[in-house]
Order: structure tokens, then sequence, then C-alpha cells
């Protein structure tokens, strides 16, 4: 964890890192996706450049990032790269399985390459092939269902609790690794506007509000806090319940009060249900709630990589057929070149509407002539025997002789 915090970059260093990577490494088709949980770099070159990227990631963090080689995981293998940002895009690699916050985040990634102009018809079409798999699995799996997560199943029991309450108030009590991911949940959703951090440490509990663009309250002003909230949630680590009946029982309460356990032992008192206005929910039912989520996106999995495989497969075609794209490419330009050196010829001596019909005959002759060695090489890319075809056509047709002329 420390060593993805020290590598993980904001959108700032991201496009700088794109700029870098393209312009000075000369890497094409380049993306970067840094999240929470991962640093990642996808691109296309002829030969390995993993230290050089290392480096040039280290050159912005300003540290020195080759002392950390160890901890990077290299692909230099097309497929296995695609396969592995498949199994992200859609949460298979996620710390969640199903996670549907990385998939926009892989967009907004995309979104940078396409702005910096590093983006190739392969990453499109890569990318593009993504996000209909990830479309796919929200329609035909059960792997985005329900919460899988207890903080972001604590989002949606509160989103539950308070679905009669115009403009509820959040009081998050407690800022350990649960509470810091219930704040960062909250914050980036549009439902609650009134979401209030409450601490022991004062900077913290600032320091993630800024994060996450929530309120702060004094621990010292907490009974006020309490007095305000619709729903107060507690990841406060204490060995003894610290919301206690008698706590409570200070409160003026007129209207129902939720109050969440996330603390292990507990830190509301088990009491604490008998002050009128006042329900609890701990975290096992919360956590049960999160485990029969889990279970279901799980049992989703093999589903998953069956679209994912589907997808492969269509990309592979669509590839195969782009490395003789070009081969057709030329083989039109030179016909067409030949057609209208004729037209030219034999036009000199027509009317106009002669001229106009032999044009027309000629282009469809020309697109018939086209017609059969178009289906051959596409079908000997399906075999894999296209190499074979594209050479004898390319020195049939000079087709390279064809190539430097045009660019003469």
């Amino acid at each position: 964890m420390a060593i993805r915090e020290l590598l993980t970059l904001d959108e700032a260093t991201c496009c700088r890192l794109l700029h870098t990577l393209h312009h000075h490494l000369g890497l094409s088709d380049v993306l970067v996706l840094s999240t929470c949980n991962r640093t990642e770099i996808y691109y296309t070159a002829d030969t390995d450049n993993s230290a050089a990227i290392v480096e040039a990631l280290g050159d912005l963090k300003e540290m020195d990032a080759s002392s950390y080689s160890s901890y990077f995981t290299v692909l230099n293998s097309a497929t296995a790269a695609v396969q592995h940002l498949f199994e992200v895009a859609l949460g298979l690699d996620a710390q969640v399985v199903g996670d549907m916050q990385i998939s926009s985040q892989v967009k907004r990634a995309y979104q940078r390459s396409t702005e910096a102009n590093v983006a190739g018809p392969f990453l499109h079409r890569l990318l593009h092939t993504v996000f209909a798999a990830n479309k796919r699995v929200q329609q035909e799996t059960a792997f985005r269902d329900g919460a899988a997560s207890t903080s972001y199943a604590t989002l949606e029991l509160v989103q539950e609790l308070t679905a009669n309450i115009p403009q509820p108030r959040v009081l998050i009590v407690g800022l350990g690794e649960i509470g810091a991911d219930i704040c960062r949940h909250f914050g980036k959703s549009k439902r609650f506007a009134e979401v209030t951090i409450c601490n022991r440490t004062p900077a913290a509990a600032q320091a993630l509000a800024t994060e996450c663009g929530l309120q702060v309250l004094d621990f010292a002003h907490l009974t006020q806090g309490l007095q305000a909230a619709d729903v107060v949630i507690s990841a406060i680590a204490t060995p003894s319940p610290f919301f206690t009946r008698e706590l409570l029982d200070s409160l003026t309460i007129l209207s129902p009060k939720f109050f969440i356990d996330l603390s292990v032992p507990r830190s509301i008192a088990a009491a604490a249900e008998q002050v009128p206005g006042v329900l609890v929910y701990n975290i096992d039912a919360i956590q049960n709630k999160a485990s029969e989520a889990l279970a279901r996106r799980v049992a989703a999995v093999s589903h998953v990589r069956e679209i994912i495989a589907e997808s492969m497969a269509d990309l592979h075609e669509w590839s195969r057929n782009l490395q003789v794209s070009p081969v057709i490419q030329k083989l039109k330009t030179t016909l067409e070149q030949l057609r209208q050196q004729e037209l030219n010829r034999f036009g000199k001596n027509m009317s106009p509407a002669e001229v106009s019909r032999l044009d027309d005959a000629t282009k469809a002759l020309t697109q018939k002539f086209l017609k059969l060695p178009v289906v051959q090489l596409k079908a000997a890319c399906q075999r894999g025997e296209a190499d074979q075809l594209v050479a004898m056509l390319t020195e049939l047709f000079a087709l390279e002789d064809e190539l430097v002329e045009a660019g003469a």
C-alpha cells in the first residue's frame, strides 16, 4: 500500500507522463491509468521500454523510482496486456470484485490519451471494445449487483434509511481505514449534500474533508453534531462503547435517528436502542449484506470471463484485418491511378457524355476486380496465412514502388 501511494499520479502528472512517453520516448497508443490501488502504463513499441518508463515516472515524482522496480509487473505480450486491461476495467482485478468505479477511471484515462493525441487506431478500438464488454457485463450478468464492500454497503444502507428524508444530514465519527473509505463514498455520492466528519485528530479530518468535499466538526462539539444528524456512522476504535445510553438520552430526538456501528468491538452500547427514536445497525448486518452481494458477483465471474474471451476474439479478428489494410489501400490506389490514366488517354476523343459512361464502367470494373483479392486477403488473415499473399500482391502490382512514388 505504501509503495502504491508513493507512485500514484494526479490528473496533471498523468498528462505530463503521457507527453513524456509519447514525445521523448516515441511510444504510441499510450494509456496511463492511476487509481488509489494501481498505477499502470500501456503502450505500443517494438522493444521493452519498461526501464525508461519507470525512470520517467520517477523524474515526475522527484524520486528514484528504479529502486522500486521489483514492485512493477511487466507484460510484454500483447495478448496478456489486453487480457489484463479487460480484467481491470471490468472489475475482476479490483479490491472489491465487480467494483464499478474502476470502469469510470479507465474511461478518464482513455479521454486523457485522446486529448493528448497519443491514441492510435489500436488503442481506440481496444478501449471501445472494453467499454462494449463492460456494458454487456452490466446488462447480462449479476456481476455488479448489490454492494460487495462494507463501506459501500454502508452507503447503500444509509440511502435506504433516508429515502424519505429530503436533505439527510450524515455525521461520520472516527477515521480508521473503513471510516476513510466511507467518507470517499459519501464524497462521490450526489444524494448527500450535508456530510460531516468528526475525529479526535483534527488534521486527519481536515485532510480527508478537503479530499472528499465534506465538512468538519470539532470533536469537542460532538454532542451538537449528534443532535443535528439524521444518521450517525461510528468507526471509532475504542475498547468499550463510546456512544452510551446516557449520552444518547441527553439528545432531543423528535424523529428517528439512525446509528450505524462499524467498530469491532462495538462503539455503540447495546442499551442505546432503548432510547426512544434511536435505531442501531451493527457491522454484522452490513457485512452480511455485503457478503450476499459478493457471493452473487463471484458466481457471475465465469460469465464475465466468457464475455472477455468473446470480446478479445473480435478484437483479434479486427487486428488481423488491420494488418492487410495498408496493402488493400495500396492496391486500390494503384488500380485507381491506372484507371485514371486510361480514362484520360481515351477520353480526349470522347464527348462529355461518353467520358461519363466510360468513367462509370471503369469504376464498376475496378471494384469487381478488387473484390476477389480483398476477400482472399481477409480469408488468409483468418487462417493466419496473410503474409505470403501480401508479398505476392505487393510484387505483382509493384505496390512498394507505388508507395515510393506517392511519397516522392
